[in-house]
């Protein structure tokens, strides 16, 4: 996967609520719905020179000023850090054949794909800090999606997002309660995340996951899922 697919995918499973152009920027207005969609992405002709009209269009939206580093903007990151902004967030992307994860299915009712999302889809995601602004960003995206609720001994335990563009499905906001946590739960809804996507055209199964969240990346890679590409943000 290269990176221009990799961000193409993002941007259009967890869109933001628009992203239009100033000078060489990409600019974008998340509406609260997380540093995915919030933050500035550099493109053609950018300069050191250029930076401030990116900080004074995201301050216009009353954004912070936030900038996404993706692989081959190394000048930019020197840019930015020679004005005093700091590394945010260092991601990895992981992905792999939808075919591989969906092999062997959850038990019944283990994981299952819907939508709309349930009530307590919604309420799993606000414990954990997943609010009204970010399920906001699951109801704007048009590519095909759904919601997969994760179960553990009949009782509801964990929840993702999932949509696909051009083939590639993206997961986003997994959220397992902590009292259920290391029961399968995530396991299961990748799995039934997988089968999905697979059944909608997907041929592969990304997320992106930060470098710190270790437990969520040893469970990746024990799918047998690779990594397909990183970034990270720079903000003041």
């Amino acid at each position: 996967m290269t990176p221009e697919t990799l961000a193409d995918v993002m941007e259009q499973t967890w869109p933001p609520a628009r992203a239009f152009p100033v000078g060489p920027w990409c600019i974008r207005d998340g509406q609260g719905g997380g540093k995915r969609v919030c933050a500035a992405t550099a493109g053609p002709g950018w300069s050191d020179e250029a930076i401030p009209e990116a900080e004074a269009a995201m301050a216009a939206l009353g954004q912070e000023a936030l900038f996404l580093i993706r692989q081959g903007d190394d000048g930019l990151d020197q840019a930015l850090q020679s004005r005093g902004y700091r590394v945010v967030d260092p991601v990895v992307a992981y992905a792999a054949p939808c075919a591989l994860l969906a092999d062997p299915a959850p038990p019944p009712m283990a994981a299952f794909a819907h939508w709309p999302p349930l009530a307590i889809c919604a309420e799993i995601w606000r414990d954990g800090g997943i609010g009204p602004a970010r399920l906001a960003v699951m109801q704007r995206a048009l590519a095909p999606k759904c919601v997969v609720l994760g179960r553990v001994n009949d009782q509801p335990t964990g929840v993702a997002f999932v949509a696909i563009h051009q083939g590639v499905a993206m997961l986003h906001a997994l959220e397992v309660r902590s009292k259920a946590r290391r029961q399968g739960s995530a396991h299961h809804i990748l799995r039934a995340a997988a089968g999905w996507a697979q059944q909608n055209g997907a041929d592969s199964l990304t997320m992106v996951v930060t470098v710190a969240n270790s437990p969520a990346r040893n469970l990746y890679a024990s799918l047998g899922m690779g990594v397909v590409g990183q970034y990270h943000y720079r903000q003041r």
